[in-house]
């Protein structure tokens, strides 16, 4: 038996294929997941060179046990999560997202676009793996297809109208990945001007990797924008259900500021509804919600325990620090494309270039997240914890620590990995780095430098 600790991670399946991930792998996960949701299951799959055979072996696990498939073919995660709740059935989608070439994944869903983490299948579908799947006697499934993308884009276009902004120039980083099959889709006939780069589908990303959430993978959408003069930049990760955005100067906007901005635009629509964010999103975000008279509700990192308080507070949008939006109307799922068409409407209505549009929700200077690895997570954590002793702290996720001016920091462990995550927010540069640079000194070993203060 394959370890499947490695395989089984803490909101889906990944690995590297061949050495942990193959078709017969697969197969048993497509079993399982029918044993776990009991019903039929809309399929995808990303532009990887496995992702094809792989969907085709998930299908014949689903069917296995009776339950039958809706194969939907190319598609980005979000779409899955269309079908999933358009169709009230259960969903999978053959992605690695982000990663590497050499990874797949599966990403899975309940009906009604319902998450599947460690605490909600996950788990259950690891037992049933290491248990062996149970011989079905019955009829098997059947296969049926169903191209969903058109629907999407109208029910996307149904949430957020663009047919009415001014002419917008927009330059769209698809890296080689879903981006640039769902685009051409979604923006079909819209007042844009699209540059495109990368849309080939390739999943070898022969051109950069599909991460945006790395500097270094912006680095051509920012030229391209700037050598265009392009109204803005649009960056999406491999199975597209991530957005970054930079603006007319090709300078990134940090997603807590597109988190902000979408927030004041579903405030509009449902006036007084709750905005969910994570810990380590920006304080202008339930600063900027509060004074748009909504609710701010905060929760730990993650897509479960996002859809979690969605779901308890009833909350119209959702918005995380790694370019992962959820929305209400979309079953309170994340999808970067409908995040995407708010901006480009919020721009498109206003008379201000990007930079302007946005600097009104940019407050704070982060120091974006910093990864230290260590020999004992925990008892790291409440070394550092003592050390800042009176300060106020929480532990909703990590260790929170709130100092003089406003400013703030967590840490937190990953799931995964002997590594802390820093964040560090400050009203100014100096600040922020001097909080950054103490704090690392700490938690890395080394005496801290003395403040020039």
């Amino acid at each position: 038996m394959r370890d499947l600790s490695k395989l089984v991670k803490a909101y889906d399946i990944r690995g590297l294929v061949g050495d942990e991930m193959d078709t017969e792998f697969v197969r048993e996960v497509g079993a399982a997941f029918a044993l776990l949701v009991g019903t039929s299951v809309a399929l995808l799959h990303d532009m990887r060179p496995s992702s094809e055979p792989f969907a085709i072996a998930f299908a014949d696990g689903v069917t296995s046990q009776g339950h039958n498939v809706i194969f939907c073919g190319l598609g980005s995660t979000d779409l899955v999560y269309y079908a999933a709740g358009h169709l009230n059935v259960a969903g999978a989608v053959i992605t690695a997202s982000h990663n590497p070439a050499r990874y797949n994944g599966i990403k899975l869903c309940k009906p009604g676009a319902a998450p599947v983490g460690q605490d909600t299948g996950l788990a259950d579908i690891r037992r049933t793996l290491e248990n062996g799947i149970p011989e079905y006697r019955g009829t098997p499934g059947r296969i049926t297809r169903h191209d969903l993308s058109h629907d999407y884009a109208a029910y996307l276009r149904e949430l957020v109208n663009l047919s009415h902004i001014r002419p917008l120039r927009v330059v769209v980083d698809a890296a080689n990945g879903m981006g640039g099959h769902m685009v051409p889709i979604v923006f079909d006939g819209l007042p844009l001007e699209v540059t495109p780069m990368y849309f080939e589908l390739d999943g070898t990303f022969p051109n950069h990797e599909a991460n945006p959430l790395d500097p270094a993978n912006l680095v051509d959408l920012q030229h391209k924008v700037r050598e265009v003069g392009a109204d803005i930049g649009l960056a999406f990760d491999g199975d597209a259900d991530r957005c970054f955005v930079v603006d007319e100067n090709g300078v990134p906007v940090p997603p807590s500021v597109i988190v902000a901005l979408i927030a004041t635009r579903e405030l509009v629509k449902t006036p007084g509804a709750s905005i969910v964010y994570n810990v380590i999103t920006s304080r202008a975000v339930p600063e900027i919600v509060t004074e748009h008279g909504g609710t701010p509700a905060r929760t730990r990192v993650g897509h479960t325990y996002m859809k979690s308080l969605m779901a308890q507070e009833d909350a119209v949008f959702g918005g995380e620090h790694s370019g992962h939006y959820y929305f209400r109307d979309f079953w309170r799922a994340d999808t970067g494309m409908l995040a995407a068409m708010h901006v480009l409407a919020a721009l498109g209505t206003s008379d201000q270039p990007m930079s302007a549009l946005v600097a009104q929700y940019s407050r704070y200077v982060a120091s974006g997240e910093i990864n230290s690895e260590v020999a004992d997570t925990t008892a790291t954590l409440a070394t550092i914890e003592k050390h800042f002793e009176g300060a106020e702290t929480d532990h909703l996720d990590g260790l929170t620590v709130q100092l003089d001016g406003g400013a703030w920091f967590n840490l937190r462990p990953s799931n995964t990995e002997p590594l802390l995550r820093l964040n560090v927010e400050a009203a100014d540069a100096e600040t922020m780095t001097r909080i950054r640079d103490d704090v690392l000194a700490l938690v890395r070993g080394l005496p801290a430098e003395p403040s020039s203060e």
